[in-house]
């Protein structure tokens, strides 16, 4: 292998891991973070946190469609498009997060045994998302290292298995929903936590539909019969036997 080809591999890897993981940090602390506070009125606030939602999900749902990832691999090489996506989401993340505008109006503030509730929640989710992670295994990649990995080792990329165990016997899209919880979960909603709530939850809902064409396409008879068993993001079945 190329020294030049190894170099840019791992470029890819880090620029992936600082990006992606620095940006989903900074989100994760959104709601304690303040930048570039503009001192806008309430309706510019929420018309501006609304256009930059639509710009993250614009270009998270977009560069991750079929069609676009055909057109991607004509000039790139197929190992690097996880990469890549995962480096354009956290550039696109990161602004988000830093030019986000913060209403100071106080819609509901939670207190008391309320607030021990919504935390325990929060850390349910959490736990639930690392264990829904875990079943993945490898199959969990959201930095899409595992082919630049699989090509540095000189080995071959192993092709995506369908996985229905753990939380997955509960809800088809278990990492989608701990991340729902987490929205709603924060004790504080101001008016700009109302629209971020509503609209990342509406686009979480329609990327799943989205997903879901494609996890048909991938794996036919086996994820149609699996989708009529098991809810989607609810688990109002409860466990379910696949």
């Amino acid at each position: 292998m190329k020294k030049s080809t190894r170099m840019l591999d791992h470029a890819m890897i880090v620029l992936a891991v600082v990006l992606g993981v620095g940006s989903v940090a900074l989100f994760a602390a959104m709601g304690s973070l303040s930048f570039a506070q503009r001192g806008w009125p309430e309706s510019g606030i929420l018309a501006w946190d609304a256009a930059l939602s639509f710009v993250f999900f614009l270009q998270h749902s977009g560069m991750v469609r079929r069609r676009f990832r055909a057109r991607l691999a004509t000039v790139i090489a197929p190992r690097h498009q996880g990469a890549v996506y995962a480096i354009a989401s956290g550039v696109v993340l990161t602004l988000v997060v830093v030019l986000w505008q913060r209403s100071e109006t106080h819609l509901l503030v939670l207190e008391g045994a309320p607030v021990w509730i919504a935390r325990g929640c929060a850390v349910l989710a959490v736990a639930i998302f690392v264990r829904s992670a875990f079943v993945l295994g490898s199959l969990f990649d959201p930095l899409g290292l595992v082919p630049i990995k699989a090509h540095l080792r000189g080995t071959s990329d192993r092709p995506s298995t369908f996985v229905v165990k753990g939380p997955y016997r509960w809800v088809r899209h278990p990492l989608y929903s701990c991340i729902l919880v987490l929205f709603w979960s924060n004790p504080d909603l101001t008016p700009d936590r109302l629209l971020f709530n509503l609209l990342w939850t509406a686009w979480i809902c329609v990327a799943t539909v989205l997903e879901e064409a494609d996890l048909v396409a991938d794996f036919g008879d086996a994820y149609r019969d699996y989708r009529r068993k098991v809810p989607m993001l609810i688990p109002w079945r409860g466990r379910v036997a696949v």
